[in-house]
């Protein structure tokens, strides 16, 4: 949608349509002067002078009607004024004009230079965690905001944002959503739709919704979404595994290739003894018998594992092996031998 030739399309059919009332009403008066005799008013100068000062009942009173019909002509031109001069001025002239001064003071478009990031559609503390990560990690991204008060926090902030509207082309487009990786459409059930399918049609990059409600899911995906997330489930699946981990001595989450041979991510836990340890310090494989083949750092993970790498309490440690092995370094993992 193109906001900018709406509002210029409607705005030119506003004024058309102004000047055909003043072009009639001013036809009116002249027949009615001619009518109350009264002829020398009865030109296309007095007739504009006075179609304006009534319309804007301004009302000089140096040109009046004396007969009864006149002076209804005179009221009906008045309050029919009232609204086409002051709804006209205000809502497509003054208002617009003074909505382009308060957004000049924030961006609306991103650097040309911005490629290969992340578009962000909506802010709130879930984006503002991903937020963190993009920065640690180094991954460009851009956010969307519509509220002018809020972009500017936000840049007070250093967090790159740009403002416009998550539902139209213009906004996505000022976001360099050609030369972007993912877009994440963050606002309700019912924006999201139209997010995505606004960004899929000019674009066919991976798009990830975030759904309130989980029976919308469908919806998005038939929306053009690649892939729906809901946090609410996503956070108490977390939260029943963190619970039930530490009291479980049985291997889960556990995925096979090989027979016999699994893989599985196990989070350090705060009283594990390998917190504060080096990789090569840790002696994991002789422990346990498991490789640990990833690591989990910062939000990243890494299979380019160093002798020097320290695990920590957030480190979430991604090993190989038998069921018996990887069970022996959970156990490692939650709580000293």
């Amino acid at each position: 949608m193109r906001t900018g030739h709406l509002w210029n399309r409607n705005l030119l059919r506003s004024f058309i349509g102004a000047l055909l009332i003043v072009a009639t009403y001013m036809f009116l008066f002249i027949e009615m002067m001619i009518y109350e005799g009264q002829p020398e008013y009865a030109n296309l100068y007095d007739a504009f002078y006075w179609v304006v000062s009534t319309f804007t009942t301004v009302g000089y009173g140096d040109i009046v009607f004396i007969s009864p019909y006149g002076k209804m002509f005179s009221v009906f031109v008045q309050l029919s004024g009232i609204p086409l001069v002051f709804g006209i001025l205000f809502t497509l002239v003054i208002i617009p004009w003074m909505e382009k001064k308060i957004h000049a003071s924030v961006p609306t478009r991103a650097s040309k230079k911005l490629t290969g990031h992340i578009i962000i559609c909506g802010y709130n503390r879930l984006i503002e965690t991903l937020i963190d990560e993009l920065k640690e990690n180094e991954i460009p991204y851009v956010l969307i905001e519509e509220d002018t008060e809020l972009v500017k926090e936000l840049l007070k902030r250093n967090i790159n944002t740009i403002h416009g509207s998550v539902a139209e082309e213009e906004s996505f487009k000022s976001a360099n959503i050609k030369g972007a990786h993912f877009l994440i459409a963050n606002r309700s059930d019912e924006m999201n739709a139209n997010i995505v399918l606004t960004a899929r049609n000019i674009s066919d990059l991976n798009i990830i919704a975030i759904v309130e409600d989980r029976s919308n899911k469908k919806y998005l995906k038939y929306a053009g979404a690649t892939s729906v997330v809901s946090p609410k489930e996503l956070f108490g699946r977390f939260i029943g595994r963190k619970a039930a981990d530490p009291f479980i001595n049985r291997l889960t989450g556990a995925t096979e290739f090989f027979e016999g041979v699994s893989i599985v991510e196990l989070p350090i836990y705060p009283k594990s003894p390998l917190i504060g340890k080096a990789m090569k310090n840790a002696a994991i494989r002789e422990r346990t018998g498991a490789n640990v083949v990833g690591m989990w750092k910062g939000g990243t993970l890494t299979f380019l594992i160093k002798p020097d790498d320290v695990i920590k309490d957030n480190s979430v440690l991604l090993a190989i092996g038998s069921n018996e092995q990887l069970s022996s370094l959970k156990k490692l993992t939650q709580s000293a031998e």
